[in-house]
């Protein structure tokens, strides 16, 4: 029976393979790969107590510390564990299915560039006056955490606004702007910092938020570099740097389209 190897067997070592490696390299981003190897030689050496050497007393003793460590588990790794299913349900493929079942019926609206230019506008200014900003633009997943670290606007989109939420003197400049629903919902927000290595050491902090948010959501998060002026956009953990007023008009076009 040990030799009973079928083609059910390869597929399953696949899979469990492969949530072993897609669990690895989450862990890598999020600086907890030695907790991952950690708990990696426990669960074998657990199994080669229990099932090989069965040890009653040692694998029941391992047994109930591996029934309560799960719900540590849980509680340790709550943003890695939403994480992974917020980038499972993120796939292309299940977006469609949702889409196409709750459809809405207001697409046109959507593609109205009315919302999209006072924030063109208001960054192609800040960029040149070299005045720092962060915006995130709410798509598909709520914000309304990263809304509540900050102060409530509730505002219509308006260019003037958001450049004197920015300025310099500003008690709000240093927060990040949240929009949502075609409106400026809060300011001066507190965004999750990315700790991505690969990012550019000329990058400062805005951006490491920017990036962070990008990866905790599908949210758009627009920066204006304090020290150089330059735009940037993160989506989906990906860098889009030194955008002109067309580009970034075009990006948020293509991308608030797709809600």
């Amino acid at each position: 029976m040990f030799f009973d190897f079928g083609i059910k067997d390869v597929i399953d070592i696949f899979l469990v393979a492969l949530i072993l490696f897609y669990i690895y390299r989450l862990m890598k981003e999020s600086r907890s790969l030695n907790v991952f190897i950690g708990i990696m030689v426990f669960v074998l050496v657990w199994l080669f107590v229990s099932q090989v050497l069965e040890m009653r007393l040692l694998g029941s003793i391992l047994d109930k510390l591996v029934s309560v460590g799960v719900i540590g588990l849980i509680v340790l790794f709550k943003d890695e564990i939403r994480k992974f299913l917020y980038e499972l349900g993120e796939r292309q493929r299940v977006r469609r299915l949702f889409n196409f079942f709750l459809r809405r019926k207001d697409n046109a609206g959507r593609k109205d560039k009315s919302k999209i230019m006072p924030i063109v506008w208001a960054c192609m200014d800040m960029a040149k006056g070299k005045v720092g900003a962060l915006i995130v633009i709410e798509r598909a997943t709520p914000l309304d955490d990263i809304v509540q670290t900050g102060e409530l606007i509730d505002a219509n989109i308006n260019k003037l606004l958001i450049e004197n939420i920015f300025f310099k003197n500003s008690p709000l400049h240093d927060g990040a702007m949240v929009i949502s629903k075609r409106r400026i919902k809060a300011a001066g927000c507190i965004l999750p910092v990315s700790h991505n290595m690969d990012i550019p050491k000329e990058l400062g902090l805005r951006h490491r938020a920017a990036l962070g948010i990008s990866q905790a959501s599908d949210a758009i998060a627009v920066v204006v570099s304090e020290e150089t002026g330059r735009i940037s956009v993160a989506i989906k953990g990906n860098f889009r740097l030194r955008l002109s007023a067309e580009d970034l008009e075009s990006i948020l076009t293509e991308e608030m389209s797709q809600q």
